[in-house]
């Protein structure tokens, strides 16, 4: 069996003060979702706690990847700040939708109205204020509670 190599990139725009936009390409699986969750921490620590990851070229995603996005919603929501999806792969929002992540995970069409969205407040986004338990912390069984 050959090794395929775990590349993750995420290219990162300051669009304005505390906020960034992180467009992230390859796969969100259990070889790359540590390298999500640094790169993406790194940030949100070096004042940019409103974060928009935008998806569209993220091909795969697993359950190490789902646990790194809610990993950094407690992150940006600890600063006082939010995290946004934005162009959302069919697949990934099937699973968000499927776990109930996308009830408190805002996804949007695109970065753009995420942006909107994070600057002016609440509009169109899917996801409606709740809460989360990240897995580590939830009852045991590894997946997400509390939504």
């Amino acid at each position: 069996m050959t090794d395929v190599p775990a590349t993750l990139h995420l290219t990162v725009h300051h669009p304005r003060p505390g906020l960034a936009i992180a467009t992230v390409a390859g796969d969100m699986d259990t070889r790359t979702a540590d390298t999500l969750r640094r790169e993406a921490s790194g940030i949100i620590e070096q004042g940019c706690p409103h974060l928009v990851l935008d998806l569209a070229q993220v091909g795969f995603c697993d359950s190490a990847g789902l646990s790194a996005l809610i990993g950094l919603w407690h992150a940006t929501q600890a600063l006082g700040g939010a995290l946004g999806l934005a162009d959302v792969p069919d697949r990934l929002m099937r699973m968000l939708v499927l776990t109930g992540v996308d009830a408190v995970l805002p996804v949007h069409a695109n970065a753009a109205e995420a942006l909107t969205t994070m600057t002016h407040g609440p509009s169109t986004s899917t996801a409606a204020h709740g809460s989360i338990t990240h897995p580590s912390a939830g009852d045991g069984s590894g997946e997400p509670t509390g939504v």
